[in-house]
């Protein structure tokens, strides 16, 4: 991302103000764009010399053109965070980011952000078979599961690198517990009673989202949980005026401390954004292939249920992922008071401190 290339000068968070839904739903849908996966070498190194010069005070503002360097390198190189940027979400389970600058080199192409659409489309479309039996259900969670701690292996902060062994015990308790509510409830729905047989078809469709989810937000409390005993930093609030100065003065926020109370906050939404995000990817398209599966284009084209089934997740992917990515600010703001005492006469502007959520 931009925070690995020289210079003391933040670039604005977005062009799009974050504070806002609407505003992250275009942050979302520039990061995961994936025609920034079209750039040549030549046009990444523009863009970074584009940075660049804007970072050390040689360019005086934002143009169209650094927009565009932006998106391109914060799309292709590996995250650095500086405490106003923007960072991405996954729906697997990583650590927060922290706030260093990072190795300046290009995320491998399959695992960035921007290709994440491209990359789980035949995952999805795996997990979302009709009738899958016991073995391709399984599978298909375990290579799911691989593909998201690759892609957060490739776009951790390397300046701060994960564990391995907390890797290999992520990686272990996803693929349990997605593995396990998959086959559980494939076992399940067909027993249950009182429920016509079309709404049992619906229930079936959706268990991969169950396991999905439940793996995803399981993840993000036992990989985070010593955030919740232990508490994370929390900043005051700036003024856009401090914020300039300081950017300006090269000075740095300090930390006022460690709030438990914020920590539970932000593990709460990040568990809650898992369920969301895989939502609208893997609830929507089987839903709707469900429907379409009762008329009879489809029904006398059997053929076509896989190539329909490819194109529901693509478009669903492309259109609804960015909303739901959007649901909660990286950044969190909230009125001091409302965390630890020790922090209560200590917010910044409007009463307010603020921490990064992670991802």
């Amino acid at each position: 991302m931009s925070a690995s290339l020289p210079g003391s000068r933040d670039l604005p968070a977005s062009q799009y103000d974050l504070s806002t839904y609407w505003g992250r739903v275009k942050q979302s849908a520039e990061i995961s764009d994936p025609r920034t996966l079209l750039v040549s070498s030549a046009d990444l190194e523009n863009a970074k010399r584009l940075i660049s010069s804007y970072k050390q005070g040689q360019t005086g503002s934002m143009t169209p053109d650094l927009w565009q360097a932006k998106k391109i390198v914060d799309s292709t190189l590996h995250p650095g965070e500086s405490p106003t940027s923007y960072t991405k979400e996954f729906l697997g389970a990583v650590e927060p980011i922290d706030e260093f600058s990072d190795t300046g080199e290009p995320v491998l192409l399959p695992f960035r952000m921007s290709c994440f659409v491209i990359s789980n489309l035949i995952v999805t479309a795996g997990m979302l078979t009709p009738n899958l039996q016991t073995t391709g259900t399984l599978l298909w969670q375990i290579t799911n599961q691989s593909l998201n701690v690759a892609i957060n292996s490739a776009n951790a902060n390397k300046s701060s690198p994960l564990a391995t062994s907390t890797l290999v015990r992520s990686y272990l308790i996803a693929v349990s517990a997605s593995c396990s509510v998959a086959l559980g409830l494939k076992a399940l729905v067909p027993r249950i009673r009182r429920i016509s047989p079309a709404t049992k078809v619906i229930l079936q469709r959706l268990v991969p989202f169950a396991a999905v989810a439940s793996a995803g937000a399981l993840n993000v409390f036992l990989m985070r949980g010593e955030e919740i005993r232990k508490g994370i930093d929390i900043y005051p609030m700036l003024s856009e005026e401090e914020k300039t100065r300081k950017g300006i003065d090269g000075i740095e926020t300090k930390s006022l401390g460690k709030s438990k109370k914020a920590a539970t906050l932000a593990v709460g939404e990040t568990a809650l954004s898992r369920v969301l995000n895989s939502t609208p990817i893997m609830v929507l398209p089987p839903l709707i292939l469900v429907r379409l599966q009762q008329m009879e284009w489809l029904r006398s084209r059997p053929r076509l249920t896989l190539p329909v089934n490819l194109g529901l997740i693509l478009t669903t992917s492309i259109f609804a992922l960015p909303l739901a990515l959007a649901a909660f600010p990286q950044r969190q703001a909230v009125q001091a008071q409302s965390l630890e005492k020790e922090f209560w006469d200590k917010g910044g502007e409007g009463g307010n401190v603020e921490f990064n959520r992670g991802i």
